[in-house]
Parts: C-alpha cells; structure tokens; sequence
C-alpha cells in the first residue's frame, strides 16, 4: 500500500478556482481534429489514447459509436499519411474510453466494459477491464476492477512493482476521487486489491469530481499525472477540464491539480448531446525533447483532438 503523506495539505480548489489559475483559455491556433477513417457509416471516433507503437507501425485507439448511442467498441487506427485508417486486420474490443501503457515489455489495454445492472433493472453497469499481449493482435482479457469504478491506470516502476491508480465512487469516492497502491505483479491486480487504495483527499470538491487518465515515470522517480476534473452547473450541464499533477509513490506527497486545456482551446464542432458541449477526455500525452508535449483528447463526445501545450511535467522534473 501507498502512505500517503499525512503532512501533505493542499487547499482545495474549485474547478473555478482552477480555471481563473490557468492562462491560455482561448489559445486554439496549435490544435487540430484528427481524422479517422474506416470505421463505418455515421460513426463519431473520441476518448482516444495518444499514439503508440506495435510491430513497427503506430496506433491509436478509439472509441468508435453512433451519435446517439453508448454501445461502443474500440477500433485500432493506423497511421496513414494525414490520417487514421481502422486496420480490420486488429480486433475491435466492445468497450469504451481505452487506455494502453507497457509493462514488463507487454502492452497493457484497458476500457470501460458496460452490462446490465441486477440491481437495478433497465440500467447500465460498468467497470474497468483490462488485456495484455506482445501486440494489439496478442491481446487477451485477464483482469477486471470492480463495478462502478472508471479511469484505473498503471504505471510500471523501475523495481519490476507496479503502481495502480484508482477512482472509487459512492461511500468513499463520492463522486470520484483518487487513490493508489502498489502491486508486486500484474497478477495481483483485481478488483479486490484495487478496493483497498488509499485515496488523495483534498483533490477536489464534494460536489466535483476527477480521475487519472494516463501515468508517465518522470526522469527523477517520480509520477506525472495526466488527469481530469469536473463539474455540473445550475442546469446539469458536464463541464470536463485536462489537468495535471504530479505524486511521489515513494513518500506519498501529491502536488495540486493545474488545469492544461479546455474545451476552448479546441476547433469548433459538434457535441453527442447540449450537456456534453464543454467536456473534454484527456486521452494521452506525448513528451517532446523542446520543452513541448502534444496532448490527445476526446471533444464534446464526438471527435478526437489534439494540441500542442508546454510539457506539463517539466517543472515537476527540476
């Protein structure tokens, strides 16, 4: 397990508080749509992982509906010139929202798998799956977190340990915080481990929520955190902010989210329902040597972005 560090206070912001901290809301001259084909007639492709690399050919993963539809899957896409084609040589996953890291020399995907809910008739359920493979045609399902709980995230550590993080929901998470632990193997990752995280209070509001999207080991050891955080507003509307944060599994301390996008800093277009209009999904981020990181996103539920912003994890670096 994580001890998190008990003399670790941080204020608490509010999404607000965040968004009057950040500087660049309207800057949307360095973004671009991304184009994916492929996928089939009247399919919006979003929450997309930032591009990697298997057998010598690089992907991305995307999730792949119908505008007014949740019953998704996930479809590979290959690097083609300017666009992304869907390699129907890959398989395609029925889940949502993937995500993928290496450890041990294995390529890690999960998602977000939905069922029907026994407990409550007529509803979705759902939880974080996960595969494991030498490539994207290897891959073979061998883990699931626990029901209701979205955005668990790995991070391979130079010991041969892995860090798991997590976002639990309802009695401890309200409606979702952080939490960690340590695993010795990817064979003790299952949803009654992933139960046991300790969590980073003081992220966010009781009314507000968040979760970890993508983990990067940083050059001196420690954990930079692509995240997210979020809110509703007086008419029910989502509002999603990309964040950052940095945490030191070895001593338990955690730096404050800071906001790196916004729905703003985006092109224009369409949303999968009004409510979605200002929500973004960090998906993935890649470090670049100038000091720079491009930053992948899903859009408003529809469309799949990406933008250049300063690298975020640097001066967590220093």
């Amino acid at each position: 397990m994580v001890k998190i560090a008990k003399d670790n206070e941080i204020k608490t912001k509010s999404v607000d508080e965040l968004l009057l901290e950040f500087k660049n809301s309207e800057f949307k001259d360095i973004s671009s749509k991304i184009k994916f084909t492929g996928m089939g007639e009247g399919k919006d492709v979003y929450n997309i992982t930032a591009p990697f690399e298997n057998e010598n050919q690089t992907y991305i993963a995307g999730r792949v509906e119908a505008r007014d539809s949740e019953q998704s899957e996930v479809v590979f896409f290959k690097q083609s010139g300017e666009t992304w084609e869907a390699d129907k040589s890959m398989p395609r996953l029925q889940l949502q929202d993937p995500f993928v890291t290496r450890i041990g020399g294995e390529l890690i995907l999960g998602g977000v798998e939905i069922f029907d809910d026994v407990e409550k008739p007529g509803t979705w359920n759902y939880r974080t799956v996960f595969y494991r493979g030498a490539s994207i045609a290897d891959l073979k399902r061998f883990t699931q977190g626990p029901d209701r709980m979205k955005d668990i995230r790995l991070c391979g550590l130079p010991d041969g340990s892995i860090l798991v993080m997590t976002r639990p929901q309802g009695e401890i998470g309200g409606r979702g915080k952080v939490g960690c632990l340590m695993i010795r193997s990817l064979e003790e990752l299952n949803a009654e481990n992933i139960e046991k995280a300790d969590i980073l209070e003081g992220m966010f509001l009781p009314e507000e929520w968040g979760g970890c999207n993508e983990l990067h080991l940083l050059k001196n050891g420690k954990i930079g955190v692509l995240s997210h955080i979020a809110k509703y507003d007086e008419e029910g509307n989502r509002h999603y902010y990309s964040t950052a944060f940095c945490f030191d599994y070895r001593t338990g301390e955690y730096t404050p989210m800071k906001i790196i996008a916004v729905r703003a800093n985006f092109q224009d277009g369409p949303s999968k329902r009004d409510d979605l209009k200002d929500v973004i999904f960090s998906g993935g981020l890649v470090r670049m040597e100038n000091g720079k990181a491009q930053l992948y996103c899903g859009v408003s539920d529809v469309e799949g972005h990406t933008i250049t912003i300063c690298d975020p994890f640097l001066p967590f670096e220093k």
